[in-house]
């Protein structure tokens, strides 16, 4: 349990509290600190997958928390900013349009899949059948997290890249979120298709009628 592996995925869910104090707090510094604790709790999702195969020590208990973890910072990573008022809702008072909306979609989006696919993750783990993430899901997940981290930082845009103004900068991260958002998307889909196809037609039997007709063929 408290292999390597496991213990950066905990390590990544202790971290979300963390992020979420540093990202209230006023200042550029607090700002900055909350980019650098969510950058961690992402590197530390490759870090604990490496770990796990290079180690061999790969086991129920990590393959059960990580999925848990990655959800829980991005779930709340995505709150913090919507709470900040990064994704603005529609105000014509203060010129805010309907296509303000269209920044929130993607979050939208990503939460709800994450929702769907861990029902279904949940259901299949009670049919000890498991569903190998692909190269594209794992493309997703760096899109996502650096998107997320790209506006986390976007009220220091002027500082960090002077080059680049603040709302060019701003529509970049939410380009890269749409992008995550069709990744999810696709991705959510293909995890769909892949279990469905171990659902059985018709009522799931009852214990007891299973045993029967295991005893009697």
């Amino acid at each position: 349990m408290f292999a390597l592996p496991n213990a950066l995925t905990i390590l990544r869910i202790l971290l979300v509290p963390v992020f979420a104090v540093a990202f209230v707090l006023p200042g550029e510094v607090a700002r900055l600190v909350a980019f650098l604790v969510f950058a961690l709790a992402g590197i530390s999702d490759w870090l604990d997958g490496f770990a796990a195969r290079k180690l061999k020590a790969g086991s129920d208990f990590g393959r059960m928390l990580d999925p848990i973890a990655d959800k829980v910072l991005v779930a709340v990573a995505l709150m913090m900013l919507v709470a900040e008022g990064t994704f603005r809702r529609v105000n014509p008072e203060t010129g805010a349009s309907v296509f303000s909306l269209l920044r929130l979609v993607p979050a939208l989006i990503i939460l709800a899949r994450e929702i769907l696919v861990s029902g279904l993750r949940e259901f299949l783990a009670g049919t000890r059948v498991s569903v190998p993430v692909t190269t594209v899901a794992k493309f997703k997940t760096a899109v996502q997290m650096i998107a997320i981290g790209a506006m986390i930082l976007t009220p220091l845009a002027d500082v960090l890249v002077p080059g680049i103004p603040s709302k060019t900068y701003s529509a970049m991260a939410y380009v890269l979120l749409w992008v995550a958002a069709g990744l999810t998307v696709y991705t959510g889909v293909v995890y769909f298709k892949n279990g469905m196809a171990h659902l059985r037609p018709g009522p799931t039997p009852e214990p007891s009628r299973l045993r029967e007709n295991i005893q009697n063929p």
